[in-house]
């Protein structure tokens, strides 16, 4: 298949500056991260595409010959040598880009080197799904979670490999129309770490790592919603010679038995009798910070919604707290005694009982849309 231009698959111009370009990579990079897109083949190869594609854009000298003779200036292969080996190869080549080493998708991320240092192998990410009650998420929690996940074993040593001679890399010649090409690739041998296990002990496999339960705390902010992943820099699986992976925490929501979540908002079905309706009352109903006690006006219409501002739950962002909302539902009898029945004949009568909305009275899409507001 025809490569894409590069200008498009960043999204700028010919006449973009070199600052507009690495913002420009930096936003599609952070689009399409595998961290952000799991077992996501398409966002992996346009994550490729994109690194590739700032790799001669964001070179000047690259840039030229790109304008000059497009794809052909580097051969049938790909752009800047292309990227179809390890995906840390990417990383290492643009830490800058994201600010350097270390996880999450604030800062760098994981693998990268930087300043044209041997990187730093990075161990596989572990990903485990922990359960929240709506009362969890209310404050925030900290869990203590128990995983499985390799480490180097004791009594392990390590030599230099010697196909790369500990770089990590080895060197590959490219032939193309303007001449031969030096680029980097990562070392199949030791998978880029420049070490190998020289000796290990009994029973321990042959890339010298073993599998320890090991108990991890993790802090999980308020206001947390179900499908967020957290990173813990540091806990997944660790490398030879190189940094251990990171633990992914997806958040899976627990259903309330009363309460329903709508972003920071809950909803909360109040059911009462004809007579508690009509004479007023009050009642107690459950919020996410315990049972509260509310008061309940005569003449109360069914369908109603009445608000507790912040009773709901916090922005994850720190950007204030929701309101608890309550459907007020009244609750007509389906069968009734002869005297009941006699009582409500008698009621029917009076003229109070005539149905006789005021403009205060809303109707039902005038409640939905207040709900919404």
């Amino acid at each position: 298949m025809a490569k894409r231009d590069f200008y498009d698959v960043l999204g700028v111009s010919k006449s973009s500056s070199q600052d507009e370009i690495k913002k420009a990579y930096r936003k599609v990079a952070l689009k399409y991260h595998p961290d952000r897109n799991p077992d996501d083949k398409e966002a992996e190869d346009k994550f490729k595409e994109a690194a590739e594609a700032y790799d001669v854009l964001g070179n000047e000298e690259k840039r030229r010959k790109y304008d000059q003779f497009g794809h052909q200036a580097f051969g049938a292969g790909a752009g800047g040598g292309g990227f179809h080996g390890n995906m840390n190869d990417i990383f290492d080549m643009f830490g800058d880009i994201f600010g350097g080493g270390g996880g999450g998708f604030g800062g760098g991320f994981g693998g990268f080197g930087g300043g044209g240092q041997r990187r730093q192998t990075k161990g596989s990410n572990l990903r485990i799904k922990v359960k929240m009650t709506l009362e969890e998420i209310a404050d925030g929690v900290e869990k203590k979670i128990k995983i499985r996940r390799a480490k180097v074993a004791d009594g392990v040593t390590f030599k230099t490999c010697t196909t790369c001679n500990g770089a990590g890399q080895v060197q590959q010649v490219t032939n193309t129309i303007l001449g031969q090409m030096r680029t980097a690739a990562t070392c199949s041998t030791c998978n880029g770490a420049g070490k190998i296990v020289d000796q290990k002990p009994s029973g321990v496999g042959s890339d010298g790592l073993e599998r320890k339960e090991e108990v991890v705390a993790v802090k999980i902010p308020a206001g947390v919603q179900d499908g967020m992943q957290l990173r813990v820099g540091g806990k997944g699986n660790e490398a030879l010679g190189g940094v251990p992976g990171d633990l992914i925490v997806l958040i899976e929501e627990v259903p309330h038995e009363s309460l329903t979540r709508d972003g920071e908002n809950l909803h909360y079905e109040l059911t009462m009798s004809f007579p508690e309706a009509a004479l007023g009352t009050s009642v107690e109903i459950p919020t996410v910070s315990g049972m509260v006690k509310i008061n309940i006006d005569k003449g109360t219409q069914p369908g109603k919604i009445l608000r507790l501002k912040n009773k709901g739950l916090p922005s994850v962002q720190g950007y204030g707290r929701g309101d608890q909302l309550i459907h007020i539902n009244v609750w007509v009898p389906k069968n009734l005694s002869n005297d009941e029945k006699k009582s409500l004949e008698k009621l029917k009568e009076s003229k109070n009982f005539e149905p006789n909305p005021g403009k205060s009275d809303k109707g039902f899409f005038d409640r939905v849309k207040e709900m919404f507001s």
